[in-house]
């Protein structure tokens, strides 16, 4: 993943489909400590950078825009339309529109939605299990291709830049998951929950819960409600699409 060594950011999972990706990242504020140099080399990795530089000017947007989803975005999907275009013989727009950028707002939404993402072969039927899901961030953790991601607690990552759970709890959480979500396994009941849910003090059912309507309960973030109200108070909104306490049961 060339981009995500570029910019200001940590990829912590994907998943390319026959027809759109899913993209879920950390955007970092490092790029504030870069020399103006370390800003030029980045930028001239994917665009030209002029003889003649006005450095007053120039560094400081570049800078922005190393930290910006909406320019990683853009160096995504730009080489993507124009590639399809030509094969087709083609021009005009290739995407559907704009991306969707949803917030997450704790812990448990950051792994609700890695799981979702990682989980999007096998709910359209493209896969049976994790480890065949081609083209996913969860296939290159369980293949050691995984360079580019952010490392669990257990991988080469230290301190605060590594996922708070080892590789072999999320894998575990991922089959998991997908074993109950999937239509041919309804009624497949798992020997015992994974340890990790029990760690964050999320129940089995109402995970399960979450996670089967995740396209359908949250839109713009995701979050236990106090998370979502208190995001809420940021936006200076009233209410946010999301989890509501009639949703919520014993687990």
């Amino acid at each position: 993943m060339l981009l995500a060594s570029i910019f200001a950011i940590d990829l912590i999972a994907y998943a390319v489909m026959q027809n759109h990706y899913h993209v879920v990242r950390i955007e970092e504020s490092r790029a504030t400590a870069w020399s103006d140099e370390e800003v030029c080399r980045r930028w001239g990795a994917i665009f030209t950078v002029p003889t003649e530089l006005d450095a007053s000017s120039l560094i400081p947007l570049w800078r922005e825009r190393l930290s910006s989803i909406s320019w990683f975005m853009r160096c995504v999907n730009e080489p993507i339309a124009r590639r399809s275009n030509a094969e087709d013989k083609c021009t005009g727009r290739f995407w559907e529109g704009r991306f969707k950028l949803q917030a997450l707002l704790d812990d448990s939404a950051l792994y609700k939605c890695m799981i979702y993402v990682d989980l999007n072969p096998i709910r359209a039927g493209l896969a049976l299990v994790p480890e065949h899901s081609s083209h996913t961030s969860v296939m290159a953790r369980i293949e050691g291709r995984d360079a580019h991601l952010v490392a669990f607690v257990d991988g080469a990552a230290t301190g605060g830049d590594a996922l708070p759970l080892t590789k072999r709890e999320y894998v575990e959480l991922v089959d998991w998951t997908g074993r109950l979500i999937r239509p041919d396994k309804r009624g497949y009941v798992p020997a015992r929950t994974p340890a990790f849910l029990e760690r964050i003090e999320v129940g089995e059912r109402q995970w399960m819960r979450e996670m089967k309507h995740y396209g359908t309960w949250y839109y713009r973030a995701v979050g236990s409600i106090s998370a979502l109200e208190r995001y809420c108070a940021h936006l200076q909104q009233q209410w946010l699409k999301g989890m509501s306490r009639s949703r919520l049961e014993p687990a």
